[in-house]
């Protein structure tokens, strides 16, 4: 199998507040709202599964669908997570929506990475 995004990834996620933080670290570390392990297995290429901790007693269970990449755009993920029953998660349902970011000729010390992941919070 070779799905895009099968691996192990860090998970960050930001408040969403537009102000400048003018490179002040206490500011900048106050836009942090959660962070984990997003792990995915390695399924069919069109198949998105796996599961995000963000510690323990609170999980997610991560399912999808990747459109391949094509020649002019990276590949692409439609994904929805909900709390795991028995967590403190359990009332959690989140829909994620990105693609893995491009590889750049020229680029130094790259690592893969997720672009434009964004999620949205629903009730369960």
């Amino acid at each position: 199998m070779s799905n895009a995004f099968a691996g192990v990834w860090t998970y960050r996620s930001f408040l969403n507040n537009p102000t400048l933080t003018s490179g002040d670290p206490q500011k900048l570390a106050a836009l942090l709202f959660a962070e984990g392990t997003w792990t995915v297995r390695d399924a069919e290429p069109t198949v998105f599964e796996g599961e995000l901790i963000f510690g323990a007693g609170f999980l997610m269970d991560l399912k999808g669908v990747v459109t391949p990449a094509a020649s002019t755009r990276p590949a692409h993920a439609h994904i929805t997570g909900s709390g795991r029953d028995g967590t403190a998660s359990a009332s959690y349902f989140y829909n994620y929506d990105g693609s893995l970011t491009e590889h750049w000729p020229n680029g130094l010390g790259q690592v893969a990475a997720h672009h434009g992941l964004r999620d949205t919070r629903q009730a369960a």
